[in-house]
């Protein structure tokens, strides 16, 4: 998931250091983060970012100068343009305030509801490619639900906010939520088959994608039909995947093609936005 803000501000809270949350409350036209965008400034710590450029430089001084006089808010209203360096041409209104427990609090609170809005990426593959492919994803503003039976397979360690299922891989298809993106990666060509077939037989998924050459499409398309799947529903699957006119098979060239596959099939089903759950807690306040 996105690196979240409130467990390093709560770490310098405790330490006894001063911290400034900026919240992107508005944001007009061609901006670098959208409303909800946030980013947290210590004396000598930035955690998150608000867009860089000298729009992000202007707000950590700001910050910073709040830190030393004792403020305890501000708001800027910045509209980017020669002014301040930035040529985006939009508008921008910032509120800074000075965290405290209670502050830390709301926003644990804020990005917990983030997290539980964000879309579900569920990865059917422990091999080379499924490890390559969780790095890629890990940091991304998606849920990720692991799945391979073979234990053994899952490198020590992996983050709590990894959900490992070892489970039948075909149930858990059928339990993955709606609007996910499915990858099929596992080491069995029957497997990676199943799984497909079990994916393409929903409706509801944002992405259905399969490993291979455009032979085992082929291959798994006359499966498909032969066993009674419709063949409009091949429309929807992505095979070969990561297909952008690069032709590099190392495992972390394919994660880092496949990430932005997913990501463009889920960005229109409006659920990769930035700060949604600030923007629906301002909603909620109006």
């Amino acid at each position: 998931m996105t690196e979240y803000l409130a467990p390093e501000v709560e770490r310098l809270l405790a330490a006894g250091e001063a911290v400034v949350v900026a919240t992107v409350v508005e944001a007009r036209g061609s901006t670098p983060r959208a409303a909800g965008a946030r980013m947290a400034v210590a004396a000598t710590t930035i955690i998150g970012t608000i867009g860089g450029g000298n729009l992000e430089w202007e707000v950590v001084q700001r910050a910073r100068d709040m830190i030393a006089s004792g403020g305890s808010s501000d708001l800027l209203d910045v509209p980017l343009g020669p002014a301040m360096g930035q040529c985006c041409g939009g508008h921008v209104v910032l509120r800074l305030e000075r965290a405290d427990a209670a502050a830390a609090s709301a926003l644990a609170q804020a990005e917990a509801r983030e997290e539980l809005e964000a879309p579900q990426l569920a990865i059917f593959g422990a091999g080379h490619v499924g490890k390559a492919l969780v790095r890629a994803c890990a940091p991304l503003p998606l849920r990720i639900l692991w799945a391979d039976t073979r234990r053994e397979e899952f490198p020590a360690g992996v983050a709590e906010s990894i959900e490992v299922d070892h489970a039948d891989p075909v149930e858990t298809v059928r339990r993955a939520e709606p609007d996910a993106a499915v990858v099929v990666v596992t080491h069995n060509h029957a497997l990676d088959f199943a799984i497909t077939e079990a994916a393409l037989r929903r409706t509801d998924l944002a992405y259905v994608g399969l490993i291979g050459s455009r032979t085992k499409r082929r291959r798994f398309e006359r499966w498909f039909t032969a066993r009674g799947g419709d063949a409009a529903a091949l429309a929807n699957l992505v095979s070969p995947i990561g297909e952008f006119g690069v032709s590099d098979k190392r495992p972390a060239v394919i994660a880092a093609l496949v990430a932005a596959e997913v990501l463009r099939a889920l960005a229109p089903r409006g659920r990769l936005g930035d700060g949604r759950a600030a923007q629906q807690e301002r909603e909620d306040a109006i």
